[in-house]
């Protein structure tokens, strides 16, 4: 198997062609960005932990019956994942609090809801990943009805697989952005990734952050963050 041409750089990955067909191979950068690349700075090690972290997870969230665009680990920060077309939302699944949800709606971070949130953002820098609904999304005409069901459900399996996930090893999970894909056959598929760049994590009992927030609001170092989940996560499982 080969590395083919780059087909797309983005603020924290390159995607590449294959020589398998149906297949891409996906390139970690080192890069953190925030606020929509406003603040960027490039973070050694960073593209290994976010690999090895999300080809853990997406290989554990397998083996629970949830698929995603994951093959397999190929190095330190690469990764083969099946070809799929980027649906333009952000599905992000609240459980506590925090973020911009505390901005928008004036309340306090780290109040658990009574249940899970579901939002979905329009993926659209130029827009600023603007919130929309349900109606929003049939207007934009980016997904149909019963797809936008069946990514409510595949999150909704996600958020209870991760959480049982994190609790395990002492971690909280806040809240977490995901993305799918559809393959050629029309199949919906997890895909991007799920690490600490994706979702916030606080440890159950400190409260202590493990997340992009270190980042973000200039909390700590991001890398020693990360490497704790990372750590955490590898007592319990392997790729």
């Amino acid at each position: 198997m080969v590395k083919g041409e780059l087909l797309y750089e983005g603020k924290a990955k390159r995607i590449f062609r294959s020589s398998e067909e149906g297949e891409l191979w996906v390139e970690y950068k080192d890069d953190a960005t925030a606020f929509n690349g406003e603040k960027k700075e490039t973070l050694a090690g960073k593209a290994r932990l976010n690999n090895d972290i999300s080809s853990l997870i997406f290989a554990t969230l397998a083996k629970k019956g949830i698929p995603s665009h994951f093959i397999r680990r190929l190095s330190d920060t690469e990764q083969l994942v099946k070809q799929v077309d980027i649906i333009p939302l952000e599905v992000v699944v609240r459980n506590v609090v925090a973020g911009s949800m505390a901005k928008r709606l004036g309340i306090e971070e780290g109040i658990a809801l009574k249940k899970p949130l579901v939002e979905f953002y329009y993926k659209d820098d130029a827009l600023g990943d603007p919130l929309v609904t349900e109606d929003h999304i049939a207007i934009l005409d980016v997904a149909a009805a019963e797809e936008v069901a069946q990514l409510k459900q595949m999150a909704a399996a996600v958020n209870n697989e991760l959480i049982e996930l994190f609790a395990t090893v002492g971690v909280q999970l806040i809240d977490f952005k995901l993305e799918f894909g559809r393959t050629q056959a029309g199949e919906l598929l997890l895909a991007d990734e799920i690490s600490p760049d994706t979702c916030r994590l606080w440890d159950k009992d400190t409260k202590e952050r493990f997340d992009k927030d270190l980042f973000r609001r200039n909390l700590g170092n991001l890398q020693e963050g990360y490497q704790e989940i990372l750590s955490r996560l590898g007592g319990l499982y392997h790729v």
